[in-house]
């Protein structure tokens, strides 16, 4: 799971998910705080590809672990109380 800073939102989605596709992780979690979602993404042969982007009032699934949700409001929610900023 990564969380994206403005400074490197680029990093994140070239630099950082190919080295982690090469490591074989097989399933990437990308927590944006400028957008309040959460992409998910699984491992195909050796690139990446988006199992889901989730927003507001939705529950970020897991591809690889069945029934694994995370509410993506009680993300940011918690991220506020301890007083992460976007």
């Amino acid at each position: 799971m990564e969380v994206v800073s403005d400074d490197d939102r680029n990093a994140i989605w070239r630099r950082n998910a190919l080295s982690t596709a090469r490591a074989g992780i097989p399933e990437y979690w990308i927590v944006d705080p400028k957008f309040e979602n959460i992409t998910v993404l699984k491992l195909d042969n050796s690139r990446y590809i988006e199992h889901g982007v989730y927003a507001k009032g939705m529950s970020a699934a897991s591809a690889l672990v069945a029934g694994f949700e995370v509410s993506v409001d009680a993300v940011f929610a918690a991220a506020k109380m301890a007083g992460i900023k976007r």
